[in-house]
Parts: structure tokens; C-alpha cells; sequence
């Protein structure tokens, strides 16, 4: 009796166990938007072109969304405790090197190695915590605190780096990860276990480099594109990248052990729960950029205070993260991603009245009101993508879903802060590429200062727009794709294939060598 009251009951160890896990994982996902508003200091301090300060914020995603299923399959082979120590210990090295960055080059090249280093934590980190809990409810509870701790992550990533900023020089938004790092490092060995190798087989390496060379190469072209125009080189890298992502799509349809299982995508509810994890985060990462910019270089605002009015919005995100499973329980998940979507697209909307003379109010509503659709739609990404396929699948999901919120993060800054760049381009007063460098361009007459500022602000309301009708669009198709009872998500045996059905015993089902119950729940 003593021995199963210890199983189901988790002592002091394990929740000390948890708390160390949260830290790291608390700092990936802040890193992500850390720099968001630091770049006006970077800009300052480093000088990057249009598509150097893009690539300083976004490429940490892209690697960390390219390489998390392929750290997840390495984990699973080689042991996850000690690829999470490794990795705990290069980002450190990493955010250390990022630091002291001198130029925008170095920068971006630590900054991919924090991503590469990240992608080895987040499976990893979920793993290990899952074998500190072996009562289902309580591993369920511990997975929801490390689900909230990464939403959490993102949400305060500007607002910590806001603080910091306004006391220390732009690297320090870096070296705050080191103290948690070390913590780590010391206190793991003591308090977590080492998960039981659960594949064999090797990683596909070709499909690794195929996924990130065609990802680069595609968000290359698009930003050269927003920045500089149309060119016969920037064509041809386009093209590379499309065929490359169009060669690793066919070659996963032909492996059996794919790296991502486009398979999963004849599901239409689980087409809609990966496009959820990536849109509204898309949405999120963008506006929160261009915010942070437009605060501190448009409305001259110091940085302290414009991170203190990103609080508001990322409180009420963590808090709705909390409470959004409770919700979904009693008014169906197609409801809560309905709703989420429309609250992010009126939020994104409530940003058309910000001017270049004033907007703060509306700011603050806008990051209010699409903070609680942004909650809704991280807390129910991977548990609807998951419950959409068969059990023996869940861990593929899962894996899914995490990715798309690693890319969502990353294709907004591509992507959208591209489209700011390509109307600043077009509007501004054409004397350099960006808003940041004109502005910092000596002996400006206030005429063009006003040009640029009135530009820059045209560039935040189009991307807001477009982010704002994109949503609407896929508030509409969950209408038409995701079943409207919520028994049929969640108490019926799976009433097929195409999205008729969930299949409830795929929520939290252990999938065989894919660690399916641990990974499910990822954020």
C-alpha cells in the first residue's frame, strides 16, 4: 500500500522537479520576443540593414521550429536528460555569445544557435517532467503549469526585456539567462531521472536539412524582396527554397518513419487545431514588434514604460491560457477557437486608429482584447490536434503542433514584418530601408521625420489588417471544419476520419516509442 501511495502521491521531489524544468522553458519561449522591443537599442548599437534586424528577430524561431522534431526523435534514441543538460548548457554559451555581439552578423549567428539549442530543451524538458509524475491526473496538472509557464513566456518576453533595457545596454535582455541556466545545471542531477530510451532507427538527416535549407531560403527571398525589390538572384533563391520545401513534403509521403507526417493533414480538424498554432501567433509576434517600435520611435515613449504598457495584454494572455481548458469544457472547443479568432481579428482592428501623433489607448485595447483570443488559442492548439487522430499518432501530432508555434512566431516577423518593410519602401521618404535607419539619418528635416513616422504607422495598420481578415477567414472555416458538439470532440469513440469525430482515447494516449502521453499536451 505504501508503495502505490507513493506512485500516485508526488513528493517535494518531484514539483522541485518541475520547477527547475520551468525555468529553461520559460526563457525559450522568451526569447522568442525578448527583442522585440530592444531592437530600436540594437539598431542603435549595431547598425543592421532592413533584413539583418528581421533575421536577428525571427531566425531563433525558424531553427527552433525546423530542428524541434528531430531533437524529439534524437531524445527519444539517445537519452532526454542528457540532451536537455547539453542543451541547457549551449544556450547558455549561446545568450552569452549573443550578448556581446558586436555586429548584426554575430548577432544573427548566436541567435541561430540559441534556436538550435532550444529546439533540444522543449521535447526534451516535457519528456523528463512526464517521469516525475506517474498519476495521470496529477502528470495532466503538471503539464498544464508547463503549458502556461511557455504561453507565459512569450507573453513577457518584451516586457522583461523592456525592463532590463532601461537600466542596462541591449545584451543584458541576453545574460538574464544565465543565472536560471546555471541553477539548471547544478540542481538537475539531483532532482530529475533520465527517461528510458524509447526508438530505434537512425534520424533522417536528409529531410532535417531540407526542411530548414528550404525555410531559409524562401523567408530569404521574401524579405530581399520587401527591402530591396525585385531581382534576378533573389527570384532564383525563391525558387530554390519552394522546390526544396516541395522535395522534403514529397519525400516524408514516402518514408516510414517521416519526420513530420503530412498524413495527419487529411484530418480537417486537425488542419485547422496546426493552423490555429500558427496564425494567431503569427498575428501575435508581429504586431508586438511593430508596437515596440512605434512606442519608443514614434511616440517617443521610454522603454520602461512601453513595456510596462505591454503588461496589461500579457497578464490577461497567461491568465486565459489558465482558464481557457475549464471554458472549453462547458461551451465546446469550436466555440473557444470561434471565439478566439474573432477576439484577435476585432483586437488586431482596434489598432486602424493609432497615428504617428498619439495611439496609446488603443494600443493598450488592442493588446486587451487579442491577448484573451491569443490565450484561448495556445491553451487548445496541441489538445484539439491530438484528440483529431488515432492514438498510435498522437506523439506525431503533438510534435506537429508544437512546431507550428514555433514557426507561427517566427513567419510573423518574416512574413508580415516584411510586409511593414515593403510599405515603408513605397511610402517613406526613400532615403534607407527601414524606419530605424532613416530616422537615425543626420540632419533630417522634421518634414521627412513625419514622412517616415507617417509611413512606418501605415505599415503597422496593413499588417494588422491583413492579420485581422486572415483570422476572420479561419474563424469561418473552423465553423465549417471543426464538429459543433462538443460530445463529438471529446466523449465520442471517433466517428471517422475528415474531421467527423475526435478520437478522445488519442488525448493523453501514450503513442508506442513516441512518448505520446508526455508530449501531447505540449504548448
Amino acid at each position: 500500500m505504501k508503495r502505490t501511495t507513493d506512485i500516485h502521491q508526488p513528493g517535494p521531489r518531484a514539483w522541485l522537479g518541475l520547477a527547475v524544468i520551468l525555468g529553461p522553458v520559460l526563457l525559450v519561449a522568451m526569447d522568442g520576443s525578448v527583442l522585440f522591443l530592444a531592437m530600436p537599442k540594437v539598431t542603435e548599437a549595431l547598425a543592421p540593414t532592413a533584413d539583418q534586424a528581421l533575421w536577428a528577430l525571427d531566425i531563433y524561431g525558424f531553427v527552433v521550429g525546423s530542428l524541434l522534431i528531430t531533437f524529439g526523435g534524437i531524445g527519444d534514441r539517445y537519452g532526454r536528460l542528457k540532451l536537455l543538460m547539453s542543451g541547457v548548457a549551449l544556450f547558455g554559451l549561446a545568450s552569452l555569445g549573443a550578448a556581446f555581439a558586436s555586429s548584426p552578423d554575430t548577432l544573427i549567428a548566436f541567435r541561430a544557435l540559441m534556436g538550435l539549442a532550444g529546439a533540444t530543451l522543449l521535447p526534451s524538458a516535457l519528456a523528463v517532467l512526464g517521469e516525475l509524475f506517474a498519476d495521470p491526473r496529477q502528470r495532466a496538472q503538471a503539464i498544464g503549469i508547463f503549458a502556461a509557464a511557455f504561453a507565459a513566456g512569450f507573453a513577457i518576453g518584451p516586457a522583461v526585456g523592456g525592463q532590463f533595457l532601461s537600466h542596462f545596454w541591449w545584451g543584458s535582455v541576453f545574460l538574464v539567462n544565465l543565472p536560471v541556466l546555471v541553477l539548471f545545471l547544478v540542481l538537475a542531477p539531483f532532482l530529475l531521472r533520465e527517461v528510458a530510451t524509447s526508438r530505434t532507427g537512425r534520424i533522417d538527416v536528409l529531410s532535417t536539412v531540407q526542411s530548414v535549407a528550404g525555410l531559409l531560403l524562401t523567408i530569404y527571398a521574401v524579405k530581399h524582396l520587401a527591402a530591396e525589390g525585385w531581382s534576378t538572384t533573389v527570384a532564383a533563391v525563391g525558387v530554390a527554397g519552394l522546390a526544396v520545401l516541395v522535395w522534403f513534403v514529397r519525400r516524408q509521403l514516402t518514408l516510414e518513419h517521416p519526420l513530420i507526417d503530412f498524413r495527419l493533414f487529411r484530418d480537417r480538424v486537425f488542419t485547422v487545431a496546426i493552423i490555429t498554432g500558427l496564425l494567431p501567433l503569427a498575428a501575435w509576434s508581429a504586431t508586438a514588434y511593430l508596437s515596440g517600435v512605434y512606442l519608443q520611435s514614434v511616440l517617443g515613449i521610454p522603454i520602461l514604460r512601453a513595456a510596462l504598457l505591454a503588461l496589461p495584454g500579457a497578464l490577461l494572455l497567461t491568465v486565459t491560457c489558465i482558464v481557457t481548458p475549464m471554458l472549453a469544457a462547458r461551451i465546446g472547443k469550436r466555440t473557444a477557437l470561434v471565439t478566439c479568432h474573432l477576439l484577435v481579428a476585432a483586437g488586431l482592428l482596434l489598432l486602424l486608429p493609432v497615428a504617428s501623433s498619439g495611439g496609446v489607448g488603443w494600443y493598450i485595447a488592442s493588446t486587451v482584447l487579442a491577448g484573451v483570443g491569443y490565450g484561448i488559442s495556445f491553451s487548445l492548439v496541441a489538445e484539439t490536434a491530438v484528440a483529431a487522430v488515432p492514438a498510435e499518432r498522437a506523439g506525431s501530432a503533438a510534435a506537429i503542433a508544437e512546431t507550428s508555434n514555433e514557426l507561427g512566431n517566427a513567419l510573423g516577423i518574416a512574413l508580415l514584418g516584411s510586409l511593414s518593410v515593403l510599405v515603408f519602401r513605397l511610402q517613406g521618404p526613400d532615403l534607407a530601408g527601414t524606419f530605424g535607419e532613416t530616422v537615425a539619418l543626420p540632419g533630417l528635416a522634421q518634414a521627412v521625420v513625419d514622412q517616415a513616422q507617417d509611413a512606418f504607422v501605415t505599415g503597422l495598420r496593413v499588417v494588422a489588417v491583413t492579420a485581422a481578415l486572415l483570422h476572420v477567414v479561419l474563424g469561418l472555416l473552423t465553423l465549417r471544419r471543426v464538429p459543433k458538439s462538443p460530445k463529438s470532440l471529446e466523449d465520442e469513440g471517433g466517428a471517422g476520419r475528415g474531421g467527423e469525430g475526435d478520437r478522445p482515447e488519442a488525448a493523453g494516449a501514450e503513442a508506442p516509442g513516441s512518448g505520446g502521453e508526455r508530449e501531447a499536451a505540449m504548448p
